[in-house]
Formats: structure tokens, sequence, C-alpha cells
């Protein structure tokens, strides 16, 4: 049955690039919602990695975040792993794999984790090789870079670029759906197509809420 609520309207394919690094819950619940918009509307959307640990390396930050930064170094390294193997369209299935475990199932343990999603999703296990070392990390720093160039360094995760227009977020929580999905869709981009607009926000008073039934 056809859902009648949603605005369905679509013209030529939307170009839209989305950096994300798998530790960010925000980002995740923002991929959710962009994932949900290109269901209704005619989105050609890339998925790129950028990394928390590159963006705080030269930060001043605690020393229990530092190493929970580190350690989260293998997600965005395979990613960049699989994709330089197998090519872009190996990146969303991934990441929606490392999400649902990360996030979703609050697995902390990337030994467990990235065994796990390789498997799942019936990838090479040499790939790991690459996720605890350091040889992709030159690529996995050339795609941040692209994605923070885009708007700048006093910014996180995720960084979505809508036809070159670029902005950070939105931090959402929960994910809309349906037709309040599209409406803060066409919200966002009208407000980031401003060349002089830089900056909206409020204190945030929730957490991620994950929909696990998705």
């Amino acid at each position: 049955m056809t859902d009648t609520t949603v605005d369905k309207t679509t013209a030529d394919r939307t170009a839209v690039e989305f950096w994300f690094d798998p530790n960010c819950p925000w980002a995740w619940m923002t991929s959710r919602w962009v994932g949900e918009v290109a269901r209704h509307r005619d989105l050609d959307v890339t998925w790129n990695v950028m990394s928390l640990f590159v963006l705080n390396e030269h930060q001043d930050v605690p020393d229990t975040y530092r190493e929970r930064l580190t350690a989260g170094q293998v997600y965005p390294r395979i990613v960049t792993a699989a994709r330089l193997r197998l090519g872009q369209e190996i990146v969303k299935p991934l990441y929606d794999a490392l999400g649902e475990h990360i996030h979703h199932r609050q697995e902390q343990d990337p030994e467990q984790v990235v065994p796990a999603v390789l498997a799942e999703l019936g990838l090479d296990a040499d790939l790991l090789e690459d996720a605890w070392t350091d040889e992709v990390d030159q690529a996995v720093r050339a795609s941040h870079q692209d994605g923070i160039d885009r708007v700048g360094q006093d910014v996180g995760t995720p960084v979505i670029a809508v036809e070159g227009t670029a902005f950070f977020g939105p931090v959402i929580s929960p994910a809309p759906t349906g037709q309040e999905a599209l409406d803060l869709w066409d919200g966002v981009v009208a407000v980031a197509k401003y060349p002089g607009f830089f900056e909206l926000k409020r204190s945030r008073t929730v957490g991620p809420i994950f929909d696990t039934t998705d």
C-alpha cells in the first residue's frame, strides 16, 4: 500500500556526500535519517569515513577519551580497507553492520565486533590486518580531510554535502521518519544553502534514541 502521507515529489537525482566515524552515535542517528529521506527522495548518497581520532589528535582532551579515540580507529580503518579493496559500494553495508553492533547492540570490543561483521557480510578475514595497523591511515586521513575542508575544523561528525553545500550535523534524536524526515531535510538544506548562515544550536535534552526495530 502506498504511504500517501509522504511527499514523494522528486526531480533529478540529488548528489549527497556523508562523512561519518562509525564510533559516533550521533552520526549514526543522522545516517538513519538520511537513509529514511533516500527512501522517498531520489538521493545519490556517497558514504565516506572521517575520524574522531584525527579530528582530536592535536586537541587537549582527557586521557581516557584519547584512549577511546585511539582504540576506535579500527572502525574507520576497516571501512577504508574494504573500500580500497572492494569499491565504494561496500561502504554503506559495512557501516550499517558496524552500527548495528556498536550502537544498537552496544557491543564495546572491536576485537569481537570487526570479525563478526566481516563474517556477516562474507568479507575476507584478512582485512583485519589493515584494521589493527596503520596501513590504510593515509587513506583515512585523506577522506577525513576532504570532509573537513568543506566545513572547517570547528565541527565533528557527521558532515553532509548536498550538491556541494556542506554542513556539520544535524545532531538529532531520535531519527525522524516519514514526512517529518522530509520536512527536516528540506529545512536543513534550505538553511545550509544560505552562504551567510553559520550556526544554529540548543542544548541537548536527550541522548541517542536508537530504533532497534529497523
